[in-house]
């Protein structure tokens, strides 16, 4: 079985202020845009939807994830302390309960919108909230029962706690603890955003048969291809964020020395304190209903938010046919 390195055999990774600036800055927008997606679900009610609400639960996990890192970076563990413990359990926590409500979001936008099913996918909600924050408590509780969190000297992480050095059998408790369902998302992820893609490209050209005679509709804007973006950026961010992790990972099981090469640690950083950032862009900046509110709340200074945006006033745009965008933005059919 391969071991992690000890440290009496490897000299222990030193966190230098650049990285910890660097990290500590994405915890910060994360921590802004994690609060900006709840912020604005709470603010305008005719917004919600099942899916935002999705992105509720999973803005709620990344903004305890942020705020557990950030403490960890800017203390820059080199013990088991009492705090060291905390912040370990409470990162674990959050960590792989943002997995799986990542998860939990394509596995609904796939029964909503390929299977039609919305009724059911709603039906899985319960579920969703058991697995998601149950099973990730669970495992953290017994972790911290069993002494397995703890300093981990930086190899698979940067500056905060994880699961103990210490501990013999800590390569199963690092999978247990979250790379076994970080793992597992990069597989199920980019298959069920196939799938929803390939089914919104045959309906937009099933659509595309009958619009000449539609042509005397009120013309619509091309929702369908933004829907597209969006949903294929969503298991890209994720990727593209979170494999730097596992590549830290593997690469402290080999014992190799890249495991603390500078930029891979920066990225290793941004890549597990930035997904609520990356979200709120996804999700708000990006979704121009949303954008026009926030902007327009910044502006106006003397006048309350709600007074400019009424639940009764309608945003300025032509009625068209619901398509799967409306189930990303929280908007209802007819609404752009």
């Amino acid at each position: 079985m391969v071991l992690l390195p000890s440290t009496t055999a490897v000299p222990l990774p030193e966190i230098y202020l650049s990285e910890q600036v660097t990290v500590l800055l994405s915890c910060a927008l994360s921590v802004v845009g994690c609060i900006l997606i709840i912020f604005t679900h709470a603010l305008w009610p005719e917004l919600r939807s099942r899916p935002r609400e999705l992105l509720l639960y999973l803005s709620v996990a990344d903004l305890l994830s942020a705020v557990a890192y950030a403490y960890g970076v800017l203390r820059n563990f080199e013990s088991t302390t009492w705090d060291c413990v905390v912040q370990g359990a409470l990162s674990t926590f959050a960590n792989t309960s943002s997995f799986f409500w990542t998860v939990a979001v394509a596995v609904y936008l796939y029964i909503t919108i390929v299977r039609a099913k919305p009724s059911l996918a709603d039906s899985l909600l319960c579920t969703f909230h058991t697995v998601s924050w149950g099973l990730p408590f669970i495992i953290t509780v017994v972790a911290v029962s069993l002494n397995k969190i703890g300093y981990d000297a930086s190899f698979v992480s940067v500056g905060w706690c994880w699961i103990s050095i210490e501990a013999h059998d800590r390569i199963l408790w690092m999978l247990l603890a979250g790379k076994v369902w970080e793992i597992l998302a990069y597989i199920i992820l980019p298959i069920l955003y196939i799938l929803i893609k390939k089914h919104i490209n045959r309906a937009h050209d099933a659509l595309s048969e009958y619009r000449p005679l539609l042509a005397s509709a009120p013309a619509c804007p091309p929702r369908t291809s933004i829907a597209d973006k969006k949903l294929i950026f969503i298991p890209l961010i994720f990727i593209v964020l979170r494999i730097w992790s596992t590549v830290r990972f593997i690469l402290t099981l080999c014992n190799s020395p890249a495991v603390n090469f500078s930029l891979l640690v920066v990225l290793h950083g941004i890549g597990n304190t930035f997904q609520g950032g990356a979200n709120c862009i996804m999700f708000v900046l990006c979704t121009a209903v949303v954008r026009r509110r926030l902007f327009s709340c910044a502006c106006c200074r003397l006048l309350p938010c709600k007074r400019w945006f009424a639940p009764s006033t309608p945003d300025p745009a032509p009625a068209c046919i619901a398509e799967p965008e409306d189930l990303l933005q929280g908007q209802q059919p007819g609404r752009a």
